[in-house]
């Protein structure tokens, strides 16, 4: 049987997340959506993909808690794939509990796994459930803080062209009085780096500007910084395709989020793009102070 052809995606996650929202993104991508499909019937859709000869070349399911007892049957029959050569992206959509408690309020609809208790006892029960799902998700998107648009502009760099044998990095600088970002991998701190904060001439402008880059890769350790982290991403990365993962997201810290971290973010993701990674470098806090 020749699985080329067929790309196949997984969506799953908390109840209020947004997995309504990507598939809609999906279908709008050209993707054959299937919400709430029980996870025994993923091979046989799968099999149906392969039979439309071409017609039908990128699926989606969306699996949840609604299904119940099907949920539990998740991991099987994602094995069953994969021993059959079908590799399935894992996309897993989480929020907060206030900002999910918040959209059960405006949409008043109670958690499905709430029962008779209140909305965040259902959200509970409901991450202790999928806990060990998350962690072999192969995408975790937080939209704690995210619109409909910041969604669908994720989803459309991680799901709008076939995928390509290659790992794929979020590059995310942030700044530490803002907390950190809850979908990262791993966290880079610059915050050992002189703070350009402190330089007056420095302070009005960002990472971004050679002045401020400049500044900061001259710092005593920068450059042996960047050098040794990209070595450490080269290794995680060849690990992450070897195992089927696609896609590594990199939080670059410092302070505020406006110069050490955003220099190095940048470093980074040239680095990274020169390696042939898909690269996209995000600067989250930028411009908030």
């Amino acid at each position: 049987m020749t699985t080329a052809t067929l790309d196949l995606a997984i969506i799953t996650g908390l109840s209020g997340a947004g997995r309504s929202t990507a598939a809609k993104c999906l279908e709008d991508l050209g993707w054959f959506v299937v919400d709430n499909l029980p996870p025994a019937l993923l091979s046989t859709m799968a099999e149906l993909g392969h039979r439309s000869a071409g017609a039908v070349s990128r699926i989606a399911v969306v699996v949840d808690v609604r299904g119940r007892a099907f949920f539990s049957d998740l991991r099987a029959a994602v094995e069953a794939l994969d021993s059959r050569g079908m590799h399935p992206r894992m996309l897993f959509l989480e929020a907060s509990d206030d900002a999910l408690v918040r959209r059960f309020d405006h949409v008043r609809r109670p958690h499905p796994l709430q029962g008779d208790e209140r909305v965040v006892d259902g959200i509970n029960r409901e991450r202790a459930l999928l806990a060990e799902l998350r962690g072999e998700a192969d995408l975790v998107l937080d939209t704690t803080d995210l619109n409909v648009h910041e969604l669908r502009a994720k989803i459309d760099v991680a799901f709008g062209q076939p995928r390509a044998n290659r790992l794929n990095a979020t590059v995310v600088s942030f700044g530490y009085k803002y907390g950190l970002p809850l979908d990262a991998d791993f966290v880079a701190d610059c915050r050992f780096l002189p703070n350009p904060h402190w330089v007056e001439s420095l302070r009005p402008y960002t990472g971004r500007d050679p002045q401020v880059r400049d500044y900061v890769l001259a710092q005593p350790g920068a450059a042996e910084f960047v050098d040794q982290y990209t070595t450490l991403l080269r290794l995680v990365g060849e690990g992450y395709v070897r195992e089927g993962k696609r896609y590594l997201t990199l939080a670059v810290g410092c302070t505020g989020g406006k110069h050490r971290s955003v220099a190095v973010a940048e470093q980074l993701g040239a680095r990274l793009a020169a390696d042939g990674v898909g690269v996209r470098v995000v600067h989250r806090d930028l411009g908030r102070e």
